[in-house]
Parts: C-alpha cells; sequence; structure tokens
C-alpha cells in the first residue's frame, strides 16, 4: 500500500465517507452495528479497499 501524508489519508477518507452517505455500496463486508459512513471509510482505507488514489509529482518527494 502507498505510503499517504495524514492530509492525504484524511482527503480519501473524507471523500469515501461522503460516498458512503450518499449511499454507495460498501466495499468490504460491514461489522454488525457499523452505522456511520465515517466509520466505515477508515476501515475500508485500513483494508486497502478503497479505489481513490493520489497522484503525486516526482519533485515533491524528498
Amino acid at each position: 500500500m502507498m505510503e499517504y501524508t495524514r492530509f492525504e489519508k484524511a482527503r480519501i477518507i473524507g471523500a469515501r465517507a461522503l460516498q458512503l452517505a450518499y449511499g454507495a455500496p460498501p466495499l468490504i463486508k460491514v461489522p454488525e452495528g457499523t452505522i456511520n459512513p465515517l466509520d466505515l471509510a477508515e476501515m475500508e482505507f485500513d483494508k486497502g479497499a478503497i479505489p481513490i488514489t493520489i497522484i503525486k509529482d516526482a519533485k515533491e518527494e524528498n
């Protein structure tokens, strides 16, 4: 899995949580009792299931 900054991680999880809130189907099996889109998006991120990528310029890498 790619290394993300905390800002990139927040952006990816936030975008996915918004999709889930608007009715997008979950990409993982939803644990019983999980109703918060933000929690579900974090679980998807941790499992590497979110199909959102960040494109970085080569010059940004140090």
